[in-house]
């Protein structure tokens, strides 16, 4: 044996001594010490292998016996009750929406037959896609739930038991995701294999965003498994009876196979509720409510713009703790100490629920698409920007530019069938243009505000990336963001920073923007009663590719220049609204219409009223300084501070820039 052999040995041996254990003795190994020797229990000796206690044999089994060990028994949870929730118990549901459920889901499930006798393909998919809270999980469970009351009426009628109910299976998309490999496509198949067993069914997976990502975009190899595994799942349920619902709120944002026919074939968009909607589903959410005699739900619902289902039923809890708080006349601290019986019928009488109630409950609920990014409608209305009574000669005053944006946009989502009896097609989107500081975004504000549409307010340059690509995906999102939001005006701010003209010297990426714009532009002609309508503004309209600008698109271009000396007068009036003056502001108003102040603009005349006020602060500092007490003071702008401050304030167009602007608009309207 070789050394280390030898010294392998002896390294063994010492080990076997330091535990004091002999290597030779095939004696049983000895039990220690009992640490108590008055203990009368006996120990028990260590079995091992001799002659006189041999090893227990192995149990065998025969092919044909089965094992006698006791089976793990694993009970399966019955599967939820299917949803009673029916279609009429939803509001704001449109005819369209109604009729495409039909279509897509009740007659592939309820009558399978006329597809197999056609030979057509039932669909196997449907996608519901809008903002969050727009009721995209609750119409899965009413369709559910219509379903099921249809069997039960027609078995009742027929007294047949051939079909008992249609089964309803609901997965959170997020919940299968799991650490574990291949964790995640199981409980996807599981999901699948359940709708398949209680056939048929309905498979309802909510945010099925989160595991049908894009590919090219996943940044883990099991993300592309998932989408893999759940494309193949949906190829497998042809013939099988099975129809799977999605709700998502980025429609984009799912794979492209997964939208293709055969999958998701049909997609229903739901997009914030209109007025009308509103109403119907403020009458649902308040059904159960004790409302006082001859609620307004039109005025109400005019009075909830941007709101969702999900938002006017937070907005109606609201209501009815702000009642129990005014009935009781105290905060709900001291209304649970005061009151800790439950109520009789008498102190519950006078319980009603009004529109007061409902106006303070306004006040203190958000709608969700304005924290989520969607579009609201603004508060700016036509008195805020200053319009002078009387009219002039001159083709830009604020007069007859708001008539024409009255023509072209307000009266057209008001009066939809007037404009289509005559064939008239209303214009797709007007451009304004003229000096900055005019309010051209003011009039945009004001014309949403009157038309009670939606108003979304981008920047040219907000939508530009580096990045290859994606500013046209921000083009297209911002647009469906509009679609969901219908009525809606889409207002763009230095539009001429976004749609440049397209010359050789123009950047690839650039041309795409622009393509894509249009394109978008050009796929509003094909809009319904709910419209979508643009409004851009530049400095600069002959920075802006000629294509923008032809009919069809932003084919009525309006010029908003310096306002004049009577506009100018009635701006001064609106910016003075909630400025404490004092004195004769008559002098004022002549100084803002006099000749000093001719090149004026809107954003000018307010730097002339904030400057004012700094004048009039200085000046109650200074008196304060003096010993006079902060309370008792109160600060007021006189007529000499407007004076003041116009020396320091000077227009903030310049006389050349303002011949130049002239001369543009003459070129513009063909006059030279």
């Amino acid at each position: 044996m070789s050394s280390n052999g030898n010294a392998l040995n002896k390294s063994m041996q010492g080990l076997w001594k330091k535990n004091k254990i002999n290597l030779n003795n095939s004696n049983p190994i000895p039990m220690p010490e009992d640490p108590n020797p008055n203990s009368n229990s006996t120990p028990t000796p260590i079995v091992t292998d001799s002659p006189d206690n041999p090893p227990p044999k192995r149990k065998t089994r025969s092919p044909d016996s089965t094992s006698t060990k006791r089976q793990k028994t694993t009970t399966q949870a019955p599967p939820p009750p299917p949803p009673t929730l029916r279609l009429s118990s939803l509001g704001g549901l449109s005819p369209s929406t109604h009729q495409k459920l039909l279509e897509y889901i009740f007659l592939p499930l309820l009558h399978p037959e006329i597809y197999t006798h056609t030979g057509i393909q039932p669909p196997r998919g449907v996608l519901f896609h809008g903002p969050p809270g727009c009721g995209k999980t609750m119409l899965a469970e009413a369709v559910g739930g219509e379903l099921n009351w249809i069997l039960k009426t027609n078995q009742t009628q027929a007294q047949t038991q051939t079909q008992t109910q249609v089964g309803f299976v609901k997965i959170s998309a997020p919940e299968i995701i799991s650490g574990m490999s291949g964790e995640s496509e199981r409980a996807l198949r599981d999901a699948f294999t359940e709708a398949k067993r209680q056939s048929p069914s309905i498979l309802f997976i909510d945010e099925i965003d989160a595991v049908t990502p894009k590919r090219e975009n996943a940044q883990r190899e099991m993300e592309r498994r998932i989408v893999a595994q759940f494309l193949t799942c949906m190829d497998e349920l042809l013939g099988q009876g099975v129809i799977v619902i999605g709700a998502t709120n980025r429609a984009d944002s799912l794979d492209p196979a997964l939208r293709r026919a055969g999958r998701f074939d049909h997609e229903i968009s739901m997009g914030v509720p209109d007025e009308e909607a509103r109403e119907k589903i403020l009458k649902v959410l308040t059904s159960s409510l004790r409302l006082e005699a001859g609620f307004d739900f039109a005025n109400l619902a005019k009075s909830t713009p941007g709101y969702v289902g999900a938002d006017l039923a937070s907005l109606t809890s609201t209501a009815g703790i702000i009642a129990v708080k005014r009935i009781f006349n105290a905060n709900l601290y001291d209304f649970l100490i005061t009151h800790p019986s439950p109520l009789n019928p008498t102190e519950l009488s006078p319980l009603l629920i009004t529109s007061p109630d409902f106006s303070l409950a306004l006040s203190q609920t958000q709608p969700s698409s304005k924290r989520e990014g969607f579009a609201t409608i603004p508060d700016v209305t036509w008195s805020d920007i200053g319009f002078s009574s009387s009219h002039d000669n001159h083709n830009h005053n604020l007069l007859s530019i708001r008539d024409q944006l009255r023509l072209s946009i307000v009266s057209p989502i008001k009066h939809p069938s007037l404009f289509s009896s005559v064939g008239i097609s209303s214009a797709s989107g007007v451009l304004l243009w003229g000096p900055p500081g005019c309010g051209k975004t003011l009039l945009a504000k004001a014309v949403a505000n009157e038309s009670q549409a939606n108003f979304i307010s981008i920047k040219g340059p907000e939508l530009l990336n580096k990045y290859i690509g994606e500013s046209e995906r921000a083009v297209r999102l911002l647009f469906a963001r509009a679609r969901a939001s219908a009525p809606c005006v889409v207002f763009f701010d230095e539009i001429d920073a976004l749609v440049p003209r397209r010359e050789d010297t123009l950047s690839e990426s650039s041309s795409r923007v622009v393509n894509t714009l249009l394109a978008e532009l050009d796929g509003l002609e094909k809009r319904d009663l709910k419209s979508v309508y643009v409004v851009a503004a530049s400095n600069r309209p002959d920075m802006v590719d000629p294509a923008m600008t032809r009919p069809g698109r932003l084919d009525k271009m309006l010029f908003v220049g310096i306002p004049t000396s009577q506009e100018r007068v009635g701006i001064l009036r609106t910016v003075l609204r909630g400025v404490p003056v004092q004195g004769d502001m008559s002098v004022v108003e002549e100084l803002v219409g006099s000749r000093k102040c001719d090149g004026y603009t809107g954003a000018d005349i307010r730097a002339l009223v904030r400057e004012a006020g700094v004048g009039a602060l200085k000046r109650s500092l200074g008196i304060l300084d003096d010993g006079f007490d902060e309370p008792l003071m109160n600060v007021s702008v006189l007529p000499q501070d407007f004076f003041d401050a116009q020396e320091k304030v000077v227009p903030s167009v310049s006389e050349e820039e303002r011949r130049r602007y002239e001369m543009l608009r003459d070129r513009m309207l063909g006059v030279v």
